[in-house]
């Protein structure tokens, strides 16, 4: 142990010796006497009162025989006394003494013989209670087949903080010999990259005495290529009187409950991540966010960079055409792409709703074609070359730093739909085959959901496809009536409706006006809103009131296997200048008088077409030149955060402030400031407005049109 284990204080002479109390003698509290030559007391200590209990003043001169030991051991004690002072050499034993409270204790001997500058005999005795000799023996013992025999690696280290003691265990622990730490700090023993950490910590706990426990230090890496993990605690040593001599260290080798605990916190992990998926992706069924979701899965918890890429083949028709029949090169669309920071990776990967041609040469076509994982763990130059898809794209993964690659096919229902890539750069710990799996099962699970997005986009654009085909292609030609219409289909999910519009000329220059909506979404109620619409066009015909009209409706809609639908209708006549009108249980619509301030009509509400057995009701307003009549369906005005009546009232604002516009600006108008990005119904508008007369023509007399209609006065109901 070096000098400066021991701290420097004061003394008469100036030097630099250590005077604090608190060493191991006293702990022992030894003793000192001297007798002369006749077996007199001439010195006694003050811890010789403390073991055998006398005063000094009460042995000094007295014959220390006589005073301390009992008669049958006196002539033994006086032959051993002759011997010191003979010059037979020291004598140390156990030898028991009379305490001045009578009893008799063992006490532990050290005597020699003193000479002084006369060239007289003294006979020193050191002595210490037996019991704290032994106390102390045991203490050592212990302490020092604890230090050699432990599986602990103990270690002291003094002031300096360089180590004075290793034992055994520390020594197999980082494999270096006892000799080879003496005199050296943890910095230039310990191949670790938190050493320098450690020191810090270290002359803390020597200042303030506070342990550290358990503290991790990661060690070299051993056999198999794992790198070595040890657990540190440290404690302040001390002497009895608080002289602070340096610190503990002690050592354990956890590498093995490391290894194992973080394979654990991965299996954690990738089960969270699983359940995860279940939740965030496929959400809804548009193609784009199914794999925007999964890319945002994915990164940055498990790659730096991810990119989900669908064959084109599977894009273009609902039925699956798997990458594994087609020979040579695949087409592939990136439907996400997806970065943890801003990276040159992103620019290196394929654009967003763009199509890419890889030949058979790229890691992603040979993932799509044989539908099995590819595993780059550590990525090379040549590597890059066949992830990118050319060269000026292979330097920015370079640039990027990307060193591991992952790609794992898109499977569902036993086809590869596509692939989701994978990449790591700063995340320097590469994948491996937990990683396949853990890859794996999220593709699979998000496979389906991409699949029922992609089969739901087909029959969505199969709808729109066929309500565009069943909807008017062109502006009717009609006498003294402007009218501009609009079809909106949902934005949030592309849900194609039943909502449908229509001006039909009508003989007399009158024309039939119809909006309506069939309930529910997709082909068949694309193909509802037809047949509904050719019969409304087959009743207009017939020159029927509007009441009528929907009563013929509402029993076609019965026959049509539960179908149900709103739908309002009204005939315009321009030689009588009235609009006459009817509701099947649809919003109602806006009344713009020329000049005046819009307004909702108050029409029988009815029900809807296919309930049965409500009758309908006409309604005939003045409808003069410069006159609007704005039909609609609920899409424009219910939403799920707002109350229709606010809704209404902002739809009669809008066409307040249109007013002075032509009827198109006014569709456009209305559409722009009510319609969301994430409305889930589709809309219908129809606007009319009245044209002054060329020629008026009053058609059909009083008795004609009682007849035609079947009904009497302004208001009238279907028989």
């Amino acid at each position: 142990m070096s000098a400066a284990a021991f701290p420097a204080g004061p003394d008469a002479a100036g030097s630099d010796l250590a005077w604090e109390p608190g060493g191991l003698l006293d702990v022992l509290g030894v003793a000192a006497i001297v007798l002369d030559a006749s077996g007199r007391v001439v010195l006694w200590s003050p811890q010789a009162e403390t073991v055998f209990g006398y005063r000094a003043e009460e042995a000094l001169g007295r014959p220390a025989a006589r005073l301390l030991v009992e008669a049958r051991h006196r002539h033994l004690v006086l032959s051993l006394f002759e011997r010191v002072l003979a010059g037979g050499g020291p004598w140390a034993g156990v030898f028991p003494v009379r305490h001045k409270d009578g009893r008799t204790i063992p006490v532990e001997f050290r005597n020699t013989r003193l000479q002084d500058d006369q060239g007289r005999f003294y006979a020193l005795g050191l002595a210490s209670d037996r019991t704290t000799v032994r106390r102390v023996e045991q203490d050592l013992s212990l302490s020092s087949r604890l230090v050699a025999h432990s599986p602990i690696g103990l270690a002291v280290l003094d002031p300096d903080l360089r180590f004075v003691l290793v034992n055994p265990a520390l020594e197999r622990i980082d494999g270096r010999p006892a000799v080879s730490h003496l005199g050296r700090t943890f910095r230039e023993v310990a191949a670790s990259p938190d050493v320098a950490a450690l020191e810090p910590t270290l002359r803390e706990v020597l200042r303030t005495g506070t342990p550290v426990l358990a503290q991790t230090l990661r060690g070299p890496v051993g056999p198999g290529g794992r790198e070595r993990v040890w657990s540190v605690s440290l404690y302040r040593l001390q002497t009895p009187g608080r002289l602070v001599i340096g610190v503990a260290a002690s050592v354990v080798d956890i590498t093995d409950q490391h290894h194992a605990a973080h394979a654990a916190a991965q299996a954690r992990r990738r089960l969270a991540v699983v359940a995860d998926a279940s939740e965030r992706v496929g959400t809804t069924l548009d193609l784009d966010l199914t794999a925007h979701e999964l890319a945002d899965l994915v990164v940055p918890e498990f790659a730096d960079i991810a990119a989900v890429d669908v064959l084109e083949s599977i894009l273009s028709g609902p039925h699956l055409r798997g990458a594994r029949a087609a020979p040579g090169t695949a087409v592939f669309r990136a439907l996400a792409v997806k970065a943890a920071y801003p990276s040159p990776a992103e620019a290196a990967a394929d654009p967003v709703g763009e199509p890419a041609r890889y030949d058979t040469e790229r890691l992603v076509t040979r993932c799509a074609r044989t539908g099995r994982p590819v595993l780059v763990e550590h990525v090379t130059d040549g590597d890059l070359t066949r992830i990118a898809r050319d060269g000026p794209a292979a330097a920015l993964l370079r640039q990027a730093g990307v060193h591991s690659y992952l790609a794992v096919p898109l499977r569902a229902r036993g086809v590869v739909l596509g692939v989701l890539d994978l990449k790591r750069a700063r995340n320097s710990v590469a994948f491996d085959q937990d990683d396949v799996l853990l890859a794996g099962e999220l593709a699979a699970r998000a496979a389906v959901a991409i699949d029922n997005a992609r089969w739901y986009r087909h029959q969505s654009q199969a709808a729109l496809a066929l309500q565009r085909h069943l909807l008017p292609h062109g502006p009717p030609r009609l006498k003294q009536l402007d009218v501009a219409a609009r079809y909106q289909p949902a934005s949030a999910a592309v849900e194609v409706g039943g909502d449908w519009f229509d001006a039909i000329p009508l003989p007399d220059d009158r024309t039939a006006l119809v909006v309506g909506d069939v309930m529910g979404s997709g082909i068949n109620a694309a193909a509802t809103m037809g047949q509904l619409r050719t019969a409304a066009h087959t009743l207009a015909g017939l020159g029927l009131a509007p009441a009528v009209i929907l009563d013929q409706l509402d029993r076609t809609a019965a026959d049509m296997d539960d179908a149900m639908a709103t739908c309002v209708y009204a005939v315009y006549d321009p030689h009588r200048e009235t609009c006459r009108l009817a509701c099947a249980g649809h919003p109602p619509p806006v009344y713009v008088p020329a000049g005046q301030a819009p307004r909702l009509l108050d029409l029988p509400t009815g029900a809807p077409l296919g309930v049965g057995g409500v009758p309908f009701e006409t309604v005939e307003i003045p409808f003069t030149a410069g006159d609007d009549l704005v039909l609609y369906t609920d899409g424009l005005v219910e939403t799920r955060d707002q109350d229709i009546d606010v809704r209404l009232s902002a739809l009669t604002d809008l066409l307040a402030q249109s007013a002075s516009l032509p009827l198109e600006e006014t569709c456009d108008l209305i559409l722009g400031a009510l319609r969301r990005p994430d409305d889930h119904d589709d809309v219908a508008l129809l606007i009319a407005r009245a044209q002054p007369a060329s020629g008026r023509d009053h058609g059909l007399d009083g008795e004609e049109e009682h007849a035609r209609d079947h009904g009497h006065g302004r208001k009238e109901a279907a028989p």
